[in-house]
């Protein structure tokens, strides 16, 4: 009961009453990626997504970033991406969580000061 009462009023969450409507009505699957997210597009060629959890666009993989936007390459028709074994897995953004990138040092490091200061 409290899934449908989100969908009704929360668009933030996943998706609406409105969007799960309209892609049993007009949209077509396509295919889903690693994480989950199932891409869908209608007759017009209109493409969408329905994300797993919440909604955060840097969880598209590259491949499917592509797609999105109509962007044409060898793999549009596909969707059998193969990945090398040079590439790293995809990662959406991380600001804000404990797996941030964060420049400064820990204090146990011992930092080595590239210039010296004014003495006054």
């Amino acid at each position: 009961m409290l899934t449908l009462i989100k969908e009704i009023f929360i668009w933030w969450n996943r998706q609406t009453l409105g969007t799960r409507i309209y892609t049993i009505i007009f949209g077509k699957f396509v295919g889903q990626d690693e994480f989950g997210n199932k891409y869908y597009q209608s007759k017009k060629n209109k493409r969408w997504i329905i994300y797993k959890d919440e909604i955060d666009a840097s969880k598209i993989p590259t491949e499917w970033y592509s797609w999105i936007h109509f962007t044409n390459n060898k793999i549009e028709k596909v969707h059998k991406f193969e990945k090398y074994k040079w590439q790293k897995p995809h990662q959406y953004n991380q600001t804000g969580t404990s797996k941030a990138y964060s420049p400064v040092k820990k204090k146990n490091e011992n930092i080595k000061k590239k210039y010296s200061t004014w003495k006054s």
